[in-house]
């Protein structure tokens, strides 16, 4: 009900005293700064200014440090590297994708059976160990530095490509001595990630903008090929990522 004020003022009711000290949203009453922020208009943009672009969560890291984060980026892009052909893995954001899987069930090997005894398996059986995969890169990146640094005096992402290739390629042929892992079942493990970065969804940190896609004229996630099952030549398609499906 309005309230009439002494004097002239107007009348004075309880939706206009909402309105004018906040912003009923949810039943809350925000006023002040927020309601402020939340009450104000965009500013228009000037003629002839390019927006800024928008913010790529995918590249935001939630497991490495930045440190570990240089020697995977360096090494995802000596495994993958660009090309004439195209972008490498450093381009494409494999190492992101690696940093996000760390972060997540595959880093913690959530899926796998890690309770002991631990024997040697069988080459078919994988890996048969107590440590998790993030604690496994954790190792490699490490040693990876101090291999760099023992034979060039530089640390990994530090080195010459011709010279991160022969540290690579040391781990792969295990000429690297390592006592906690195997150094060429990192390598094994660092070499799949990355092209799983490559190709993967972008959705998960890799692939940026499809361009992994691209290289092969793979379509990605469409949701029918009904238009094109029953012809008979290769049809190029545009690729889709699960992204363009969320609304």
């Amino acid at each position: 009900m309005a309230q009439t004020n002494n004097g002239n003022e107007q009348p004075v009711s309880r939706r206009n005293f909402l309105k004018n000290s906040g912003l009923v949203i949810g039943g809350l009453v925000v006023g002040g700064v927020a309601g402020s922020l939340l009450n104000r208009t965009p500013a228009p943009q000037q003629p002839g200014t390019t927006p800024a672009p928008m913010a790529d969560f995918n590249q935001a890291l939630m497991y490495f440090t930045p440190e570990q984060f240089k020697v995977v980026e360096a090494a995802c892009e000596r495994i993958f590297p660009e090309d004439e052909n195209g972008p490498g893995a450093k381009v494409l954001g494999a190492a992101y994708f690696i940093d996000h899987q760390l972060a997540g069930d595959w880093g913690f090997n959530a899926r796998d059976y890690m309770s002991d005894p631990f024997y040697p398996g069988e080459v078919t059986q994988g890996y048969q160990g107590r440590l998790k995969r993030r604690e496994i890169f954790d190792i490699g990146i490490q040693e990876m530095n101090n291999y760099s640094n023992s034979t060039q005096q530089k640390r990994f992402y530090e080195l010459a490509p011709e010279q991160q290739d022969t540290v690579l390629k040391a781990f792969e042929s295990d000429e690297v001595k390592l006592t906690t892992i195997s150094a060429s079942a990192f390598f094994k493990m660092l070499r799949a990630s990355t092209l799983e970065g490559v190709y993967s969804d972008p959705l998960y940190g890799g692939n940026k903008n499809m361009d992994g896609w691209r290289l092969r004229n793979y379509p990605g996630n469409q949701m029918s090929y009904a238009q094109v099952i029953e012809q008979d030549k290769f049809v190029k398609m545009a690729p889709l990522s699960l992204r363009d499906h969320q609304h």
